[in-house]
């Protein structure tokens, strides 16, 4: 392996051999046979009927619950436009997803960072917030395998959310695209399923199960707040790519779905386990916490190395990884996010022997 091959940390997305394109080219045969006037015409905005209803179920609600759209960060953005307005308090988790960030920052809230822990998000530090005086009209949470940070919400902590949710009168937004991703321990019930009061409306997607050219993600919630949502959709473009949802379905019914989220899981897995033993044995300063599942691990490095300076270092090295600083609204300047998802074994080592050498190189 040459420097002039690049490995990339970067970018959180499934590498092709872990893709089951054979299975979606015969769902897709299925799909236009099954049903060519339901996925060519433009249908409504909710979603491809039949689609829809296998997500109800999945999360045992009703259908008319149940939005399903073009990604999961479109439905971040519809329930961000429905909800927020300039000035509103809003709880992220610190770090947390920077698109999430940006598209915050962009409608002018009042953004409150609660710092993670090990087992999620801080709640004792969410109450006091609270205590303050705060009043958050939503509180952005992605409860397993996070993005960036790689750790889980405990069970006790997803009832104390919920609780503080009830009691502040704001609304949970779970952000869950990585929840089926799970390549060790036990699952963990979703904040959605736990929630008796309707303060939880719950995202996730098939962007990393599926593949993520399918774009197809959705919101669940209740249904006054999905309807009122799905008039937006109507002005904003009619219907979602109802073929790219039609797809997603056929391969969901088929059970391929299945055998697709323990391929990704047990090859995610694997990588994990081999960054994790390639950081102990190339950058043993490295901080970090191994994941369960997802596709990230967060690595906080000493405060002598700026990843200001390490991120171009390790490009001219011919790896590349993101700043911690993207995640947060202040900080993460010796922190990096390292996504094992598009890498092999063999790149991880490669990978991570350059990056020590950007360390070394930029230490201060």
């Amino acid at each position: 392996m040459t420097v002039e091959q690049l490995i990339s940390f970067a970018r959180g997305a499934p590498s092709l051999d872990i893709v089951d394109v054979d299975g979606l080219k015969a769902a897709a045969v299925r799909a236009f046979d099954a049903d060519p006037a339901g996925i060519t015409g433009y249908g409504t905005s909710v979603g491809y009927p039949p689609l829809r209803k296998w997500i109800a179920d999945k999360h045992r609600v009703e259908v008319d619950q149940v939005l399903v759209t073009n990604g999961s960060l479109q439905a971040d953005a519809f329930l961000f436009d429905h909800l927020v307005q300039p000035g509103d308090a809003v709880v992220v988790e610190r770090p947390t997803y920077d698109r999430t960030l940006l598209n915050l920052q962009r409608k002018g809230s009042e953004l409150h960072a609660v710092t993670i822990q090990p087992d999620g998000i801080d709640t004792e530090e969410l109450g006091k917030l609270l205590e303050s005086g705060v009043r958050p009209k939503l509180a952005h949470i992605i409860p397993n395998y996070q993005n960036p940070a790689g750790v889980t919400l405990s069970l006790e902590k997803r009832r104390a959310l919920l609780d503080l949710a009830t009691e502040y009168r704001f609304t949970i937004f779970e952000d869950d695209p990585y929840a089926d991703v799970r390549f060790r321990g036990e699952p963990l019930p979703s904040m959605l399923s736990l929630d008796g009061e309707g303060t939880v409306v719950h995202a996730s997607s098939f962007t990393k199960t599926v593949c993520p050219g399918v774009r197809v993600g959705y919101l669940v919630g209740p249904a006054d707040l999905i309807a009122d949502i799905a008039k937006q959709a109507t002005n904003l473009y009619i219907s979602p790519g109802l073929v790219a949802q039609a797809i997603v379905h056929q391969f969901c019914v088929s059970g391929d779905i299945d055998r697709s989220i323990r391929t990704v899981s047990a090859a995610l897995g694997e990588r994990a386990a081999a960054l994790g033993a390639a950081l102990r044995r190339h950058i043993p300063e490295a901080r970090f916490t191994e994941p369960n599942g997802g596709y990230f691990l967060w690595v906080e490095l000493p405060q002598n190395v700026r990843v200001d300076r390490l991120a171009p270092a390790a490009a001219e090295r011919g790896v590349t990884v993101v700043k911690g600083s993207d995640f947060l609204v202040e900080g993460g300047q010796h922190s990096l996010r390292l996504a094992y998802s598009a890498v092999t074994v063999d790149q991880i080592e490669e990978g991570v022997r350059r990056l020590a050498e950007a360390v070394r190189a930029v230490r201060e």
